[in-house]
Parts: structure tokens; C-alpha cells; sequence
């Protein structure tokens, strides 16, 4: 039985590119490359972990994009491509993985379906590479002058990820050599290299013009849906309200089975809308015991988990809390990171406003909380 496992490999420094940081951490619509690249294939039931390779000085910058994701943790890379790879490999070794797929976290517009023609693939192959046919015509130049036309018969441009059985690819790393791809070691060995249909869209990061032009295949390529939530909670004498993830000191508590986190429970309600699978009382009822006291980051995080897994993307988050105290201006800040962390959303795409009923309703005589809340999803077209 096949045990598949994934290593996403972004050790590089991205030179070419430029910057102060390493490109796989440049935001794309909202989400880190790196992180991008990585979350098609935690989401993808075929896979049944994921690695990712950092470089030694990138540890606090993937913590902060992607330390929330429910990767393998992070090894540090080598030198090279190749010895990174090799580095993965040794930590993949201990886990039983009978296969593994090779993605490079410089491509962030991976969908499931590719994924899916490699993994049925492995099942009669040791090697698998997706290819798109070359279709522009090609020459060989010198000196700025064309020195020939290339015969373009047979040729394809190779992607990732690049599946292989694991002891395949082991022993092709096993004498440490390096080449520009993995599917390159393995030809050495003389096993044959099966090509599947690539992806148009799985374009590779290396130059600014790449990720511009990534931001507009991603908007060309998916349709929004936005998802509202609302919910309601009473307040009582207490030490501490919990809202919008984080504890704010008072002299008052929300009542409920859980923490009662009125702010992250209308945000999960308007994650869910996206997807249409009902509401936090579903996923999460009341009469089960193993809810009382839960921090509701975990219903946020699984409502996040629930559209990843559709193919969404989170492009923005607004929320509206109202009520008379606490005084939600001064905590405003820490609410919107903390959301921001369990969504794994910049903090500027999450809008947090308070507002009072002048002193009208439920919320105006200080009985309870309300939050309402709105959610923009992109989800492949």
C-alpha cells in the first residue's frame, strides 16, 4: 500500500529575484509563496504528511507565514538543491513513506488535480515528472545571433512536484551528485521516467514579472464567495472577557459551552458559509463534553482547514463586534494578529471594528456580546 509523502523544498536564496528576504516569502494575494505551495498538499487526502525545507536563516520568517500549518517540521537545507533534498530524505526515512513528491515552494498555483495524475501514476511507476509540450519554436543563438533552429520534436518543459518511489529516489541522491531536478539523478540510474500532463497555471516564481503574472492567473482563475456569520453570547460577573483570540482583563466573563469567543465564532460561521456546510453547532455541537472550555481557535482553524481542503484561498476577513464594555480600541491590534495567525492571513487583510448600540438592546444594557463577521473566499473557477 502506498504511504505518500510530500517535501516541499525552499531552502533557496532567490538572488535573481531580489529583495531583502527569500521569494518563497513574498506574499501573493494575501499568502506567502511558500505557503501556498504547501497547502495543496496538506489538503490533498493522497498525502499523508509534508515536509518543508527551509534555509538556516529563514526559521522565524516560516514560522511567521506558515508555522501554523500542520506540516512535518521544518529541516534546514544544504548548499544546493540536491543536498537539500538529500537532507529531506534522511528526516522522511524513520516515517515508512513508501513514495514522495518533490515540489518546489517557488511554485505556488499547484491545484489537486495534477497531484492526482502523479500519484495514479506511482502506482505502475518508480518515477514520475509532469511536462507541458513545448510550443514555441526554438533556436540556439551566439553572440546575440541566431545559430540555429532547434527541432522542438519530443521536447517538454518539466515541472513539480515530481513523484518517486522512495527508495528510488534514495538511492539516485545516494552518491550525492547534483543535477537541476530529481527526475535528472534518477535517469542516471537507468529507471524509466513516466511523464504525466503538467498544469499551465503551475508556473515557477524566479523573476518579479513571474509573480505578477501569478497574481493575475490567480485572479483569472478563481471566482469569489463570501460567507457571513453572526452569533451572540451572554455576559456575567467574571475575571476576563475571551474575544477575537485573545483574553482582555475585566470583571466580566461570556457564557458558554465552550470559551464563548462570541468575534472567533462568527468568523468560523462565515468560513463555513463559503462552503456550505452548515454552522459551528454542527461541526462543533454544545452536547459534546469534548467542546466544554474549548479555545475557539480550533473551530476557526477547522472552518480555515474545511475551505483549504475546497481549494479556497482566504482573501479578506471582516469583523464587527458590538457591545458597551470592554473597550474594544485598545486590544484591537493583538485581536488582529492573533486571527490572523490561526487564518494565516497578512494582518492587513483582517478589519476589526467595534461599535456600541447606544445603549439600546441586549448589548446596550452590558446582558452580552454580538459579533457579525464576513468572509471573502476565492475558490478555483
Amino acid at each position: 500500500m502506498q504511504k505518500i509523502h510530500a517535501v516541499v523544498v525552499g531552502a533557496g536564496t532567490g538572488s535573481r529575484f531580489g529583495g531583502d528576504a527569500p521569494k518563497q516569502y513574498r506574499h501573493l494575494a494575501g499568502r506567502t509563496i511558500f505557503r501556498r505551495a504547501l497547502e495543496t498538499l496538506l489538503a490533498h487526502d493522497g498525502i499523508a504528511a509534508v515536509l518543508p525545507v527551509i534555509g538556516a536563516d529563514d526559521a522565524h520568517r516560516f514560522a511567521q507565514s506558515c508555522g501554523d500549518l500542520p506540516s512535518l517540521p521544518p529541516v534546514t537545507g544544504g548548499a544546493s538543491r540536491s543536498a537539500s533534498v538529500r537532507r529531506a530524505l534522511a528526516a522522511l526515512a524513520p516515517l515508512g513513506a513508501t513514495h514522495v513528491l518533490i515540489h518546489d515552494a517557488a511554485r505556488p498555483l499547484l491545484r489537486a488535480p495534477l497531484v492526482d495524475r502523479i500519484i495514479a501514476a506511482l502506482v505502475d511507476g518508480e518515477a514520475v515528472v509532469p511536462a507541458l509540450a513545448v510550443r514555441d519554436t526554438l533556436k540556439r543563438t551566439a553572440d546575440t545571433r541566431v545559430a540555429g533552429t532547434v527541432d522542438r520534436t519530443g521536447l517538454v518543459a518539466v515541472q513539480t512536484p515530481q513523484g518517486f518511489a522512495m527508495d528510488v529516489l534514495a538511492r539516485a541522491h545516494a552518491a550525492g551528485d547534483e543535477a537541476t531536478d530529481d527526475a535528472g539523478l534518477v535517469e542516471r540510474l537507468g529507471v524509466p521516467v513516466h511523464v504525466v500532463e503538467g498544469d499551465p497555471l503551475n508556473l515557477k516564481v524566479t523573476e518579479p514579472e513571474d509573480l505578477h503574472l501569478a497574481e493575475r492567473l490567480l485572479g483569472a482563475a478563481t471566482v469569489p464567495r463570501v460567507g457571513t456569520g453572526f452569533d451572540v453570547h451572554r455576559l456575567e460577573p467574571g475575571d476576563g472577557v475571551v474575544l477575537g483570540g485573545i483574553t482582555i482583563p475585566c470583571a466580566l466573563r461570556l457564557i458558554g459551552h465552550s470559551d464563548a469567543d462570541v468575534a472567533l465564532h462568527a468568523l468560523t460561521d462565515a468560513l463555513l458559509g463559503t462552503v456550505g456546510i452548515g454552522d459551528i453547532g454542527t461541526l462543533f455541537p454544545p452536547t459534546e463534553e469534548r467542546w466544554r472550555g474549548a479555545d475557539s481557535a480550533l473551530f476557526l482553524d477547522e472552518a480555515r482547514r474545511r475551505v483549504a481542503a475546497e481549494g479556497g484561498h482566504i482573501g479578506h476577513l471582516d469583523l464587527t463586534i458590538l457591545c458597551e464594555q470592554p473597550r474594544i480600541g485598545p486590544h484591537r491590534e493583538a485581536m488582529r494578529a492573533r486571527i490572523a495567525a490561526i487564518t494565516g492571513l497578512a494582518p492587513e487583510r483582517c478589519s476589526i471594528k467595534a461599535t456600541t448600540t447606544e445603549r439600546l438592546g441586549f448589548t446596550g444594557r452590558g446582558e452580552g456580546i454580538a459579533a457579525q463577521a464576513a468572509a471573502t473566499v476565492l475558490f478555483p473557477a
